[in-house]
């Protein structure tokens, strides 16, 4: 059973009481390979973010670093600049030999609204290790938009993995040339490398970057913004921009890439030495993915880069990311795509769920 559990080996989990809530579980929480986590019903406001390591609890944390606290049950804000700490439905019970990790949704990180899981003893954010039984934190820091949020909403995901998961290069290279994992040469190199698209084929538009002063954003009210309210279009014909420090942007892969059922994959930075940004912050694919059976037929990676102390130079074809494969432990009954109605499949540049495209 060495891999990335399915969703049947997620739902037995819930069913022997690995995985546990006081609320019952939804039925569309469990995806192909992660668990959806659920805001709990109260959110505390914090003087920082914070690990609880060498032992401690979060909840002793709490005590320690709360401003204050408020109830989430009627919608709340969560105000763009602070640090949010609230406590999941959702806990754990792991047997020995499985560990987890947790990444921010798609939606979550196209919003610039960074989201860790936390844990008690925990050394690291979204890394659980295996055996871990406590509860289970989203630590919510709204970058660049406020929020409103509600008790049950799914900002943040969890995958579990039993073994060594992480295809070496050697297997990626053997999977590629059976699949074809990626549009045009795949570089490897720790995992498949990827670029950024800025000379696309029709037009001008590159991207999108965050406006400074935008307005609440209910998370469940999905197209119903108007991205010119939030969101400045980039526009270039010269095959590069220029980051500003401090800014968010929302941009897309060069290459199409494709997710078989065997598999699953975690966007992975390329080396910190290759420019002063970060390139992700929601890093699940999920087995399907780009997968033509799916829906898919290939599907860009759309990027969430922040730049930070220095302009910097961001050129057509620059390899800014990679995808770390992982193998599955078995395949799942359900694949990313149209058959769970997944937002992104055969995506290209796309802002998240909350805003009318187009």
């Amino acid at each position: 059973m060495t891999g990335v559990l399915p969703d049947t080996a997620i739902q037995g989990m819930i069913g022997n009481g690995s995985i546990d809530a006081d609320i019952a579980f939804a039925e569309a929480q469990v995806q192909p390979a992660s668990l959806d986590l659920r805001l709990g019903d109260v959110a505390y406001r914090v003087r920082a973010s914070f690990l609880a390591s060498g032992g401690s609890c979060v909840a002793d944390r709490l005590t320690k670093f709360e401003m204050h606290r408020f109830d989430l049950c009627d919608g709340a804000v969560l105000e763009k600049g602070c640090v949010y700490v609230v406590p999941l439905m959702e806990r754990l019970a792991l047997p020995g030999t499985v560990s987890a990790v947790a990444n921010a949704k798609s939606s979550t990180g196209r919003l610039d609204l960074l989201t860790r899981t936390i844990t008690d003893g925990a050394t690291e954010f979204d890394r659980i290790p295996a055996g871990y039984h406590g509860p289970l934190y989203a630590e919510i820091c709204p970058r660049s938009f406020s929020v409103l949020v509600r008790p049950g909403m799914r900002l943040n995901q969890i995958r579990f993995r039993e073994g060594h998961v992480a295809l070496d290069d050697a297997a990626l290279a053997a999977l590629h040339d059976e699949v074809s994992l990626v549009s045009g040469k795949a570089v490897i190199s720790e995992g498949l490398g990827f670029s950024v698209d800025l000379d696309p084929a029709g037009g001008t538009l590159v991207g999108y970057r965050a406006k400074p002063h935008g307005g609440v954003i209910d998370l469940d009210n999905v197209a119903g913004y108007d991205p010119k309210e939030f969101w400045e279009e980039i526009h270039t014909g010269e095959g590069r921009i220029i980051l500003d420090p401090g800014a968010f942007y929302i941009l897309v892969s060069r290459e199409a890439v494709t997710i078989p059922p065997t598999h699953a994959a975690e966007m992975a930075p390329y080396l910190a030495m290759a420019g002063e940004f970060r390139v992700h912050y929601a890093g699940f694919f999920d087995p399907g993915f780009g997968w033509a059976e799916a829906g898919g037929a290939g599907s860009r990676g759309v990027l969430e880069v922040r730049c930070h102390e220095a302009p910097f130079v961001l050129e057509h074809g620059q390899v800014v990311g990679r995808l770390v494969y992982e193998q599955m432990s078995e395949r799942p009954t359900a694949l990313y795509g149209n058959a769970i109605s997944s937002n992104y499949q055969g995506q290209g540049l796309k802002l998240s769920k909350q805003f009318r495209m187009g």
